[in-house]
């Protein structure tokens, strides 16, 4: 996938390269998901570093133009090891095609969310989610994996997405577990700031992400979840993204890109060799340092000889 094309253009590129998560928990909610995610990740002792990390591989399988189809190897390298038989005896496997297109399914309703919600003008039309969704299949092909999962077209994913809600998604640890903020932990980015003035923030914070994040879900999730939201919830939370999005559009332009996503654009615009290394995570981000979990083949952790703000850009960037 080459980001000269739609460079600009594609939603799923610009909103992809921000940086913005995929809606918290869905991607649990998969009975597959659920029990790699208790059993195998580290996401619940180290949620910042763990996400913030995530990004720059699954970012480069969009950004890292010739060596892209590389990342998306890697990435899929990270979950070889990810099976087993959950809590309820059912076997999971990672990269069982249907899982392992979920997890992708979840990024690319992302994009789309980022574009109606945040994206001011209205949001996007039909022929511009068609667009998107071939994009997303383009991405996903990098990966190697079985296409047999994979709708055939926009209209087709709308129908797997309410299939999916009707009878494969569920009320699972995993995702509760996301969605429980208490105790939340002070970011890596802020190592300034006193435990003692980050508990209350931490606490503020941790439930606006909860009340956020449940009027990102569609209605069915939120019905599944037994979560109320009323027509006030809506306007309130209507508004906040309008404000968002008018905040964001005052942030200068490349400052709006994930760092991984910057220098994509950079090698576009012919300011990096087209066979520049990759950005990495600072190293704030990494697993812990001990070889039995930094050297697990589960977790992506460069060998960070500096911070990342130091060697491309100028302060802290809280992007990363």
């Amino acid at each position: 996938m080459e980001f000269e094309r739609g460079h600009g253009r594609f939603v799923q590129r610009d909103s992809h390269g921000r940086e913005v998560a995929c809606v918290g928990g869905v991607e649990n909610m998969h009975p597959g998901l659920d029990a790699g995610v208790e059993r195998h990740s580290r996401f619940f002792e180290e949620r910042w570093q763990r996400l913030l990390r995530s990004l720059y591989p699954i970012s480069g399988v969009v950004y890292d133009g010739p060596r892209a189809h590389r990342t998306a190897l890697e990435v899929r390298g990270y979950h070889d090891r990810i099976k087993g038989v959950g809590a309820r005896g059912r076997k999971y496997h990672a990269l069982d095609p249907e899982t392992f297109y979920w997890a992708h399914a979840t990024f690319f309703v992302s994009t789309i969310l980022i574009a109606e919600r945040f994206t001011g003008g209205g949001g996007i039309g039909v022929a511009e989610k068609r667009r998107l969704f071939d994009e997303h299949v383009r991405w996903y092909r990098m990966y190697g994996m079985s296409m047999r999962p994979v709708p055939e077209s926009w209209e087709d994913f709308q129908r797997y997405g309410k299939r999916m809600c009707a009878e494969v998604l569920e009320d699972n640890k995993a995702t509760r577990d996301v969605l429980d903020t208490a105790g939340l932990a002070r970011p890596p980015f802020l190592p300034w700031l006193a435990e003692v003035m980050w508990r209350p923030v931490g606490a503020l914070i941790g439930r606006s992400f909860v009340w956020f994040t449940i009027g990102l879900y569609d209605r069915e999730v939120r019905v599944l979840l037994g979560f109320a939201w009323s027509r006030r919830d809506a306007r309130r939370h209507r508004r906040i993204c309008q404000a968002i999005s008018a905040v964001f559009r005052l942030v200068p332009h490349d400052r709006r890109y994930h760092p991984r996503a910057r220098a994509g654009r950079r090698r576009a615009r012919g300011e990096l060799a087209a066979d520049a290394e990759p950005v990495e995570t600072p190293r704030r981000n990494l697993p812990p340092p001990s070889p039995s979990e930094r050297g697990k083949p589960e977790h992506y952790a460069p060998d960070v000889q500096e911070p990342a703000w130091v060697r491309y850009g100028n302060g802290v960037d809280v992007t990363g």
